[in-house]
């Protein structure tokens, strides 16, 4: 008998993770696992909630989990929830959006959402309870550890090594052959190009804006657009 599906979660991420999976895919759904029914910030139907306290009556042998959590805490919070199904002994849905660029050689986890416009290259392999979210490169040969959020526009290039529970933000970018440790937070707009230790927190310069009759915004109007 097909396992049916609960989405632990009630936020954003579980009602996005709840539209693909009914979408594209064939889970039968069976309800949202949470600490407390009385939040529910995406307004989801009240008639799915299920306290944590009632899982026992949702036994491992019925039902799979889809831990459907942002980076909060640097993914600690979905890191401790994941771990708490797995000690159960429960198994895990993945979502993989139909439309991406997913090399057959690729090995992913468990408990991962891969949304569309990917290109995930040969021999990459990306650990359990990864999030990575739209259009996005991750290059031949690249490891991504356990626990990590990439966000959208990120190009992780060849034969990296990602490690445990990091962030990478939008348009961020990695060079061939880094080494990223755990619980990194790689900024909106960062180029990593060099190794990383543990911690490190990788924030880009913040852009220069001019005035419409700054000296610098008339030499860029007369250069580009002949004004």
């Amino acid at each position: 008998m097909k396992k049916k599906l609960l989405i632990f979660g009630n936020g954003e991420i579980a009602k996005i993770a709840y539209d693909n999976f009914t979408k594209f895919s064939d889970e039968n759904l069976s309800g949202f696992l949470v600490d407390d029914v009385s939040e529910n910030s995406s307004g989801i139907d009240t008639n799915l909630l299920i306290s944590m306290k009632s899982l026992d009556d949702y036994p491992v042998s019925d039902y799979k989990i889809f831990v459907a959590l942002s980076y909060r805490k640097m993914n600690l919070i979905r890191e401790s929830k994941f771990d708490l199904f797995k000690k159960k002994g429960f198994e895990f849905a993945n979502f993989i959006h139909p439309e991406n660029n997913i090399d057959e050689s690729a090995n992913i986890g468990e408990n991962v959402m891969i949304l569309e416009n990917q290109t995930i290259q040969r021999d990459v392999t990306i650990g359990n309870n990864v999030i990575i979210w739209s259009s996005n490169h991750i290059g031949h040969g690249t490891k991504i550890g356990d626990h990590t959020y990439i966000s959208s526009h990120v190009v992780i290039s060849g034969h990296c090594s990602i490690g445990k529970k990091n962030f990478f933000g939008v348009n961020s970018s990695v060079a061939d052959f880094i080494n990223i440790e755990d619980e990194c937070f790689i900024g909106m707009g960062s180029s990593i190009n060099k190794n990383l230790p543990k911690g490190t927190f990788a924030v880009s310069k913040n852009t220069d804006y001019y005035k419409e009759n700054d000296r610098v915004t008339q030499i860029i109007k007369k250069k580009y657009f002949k004004f």
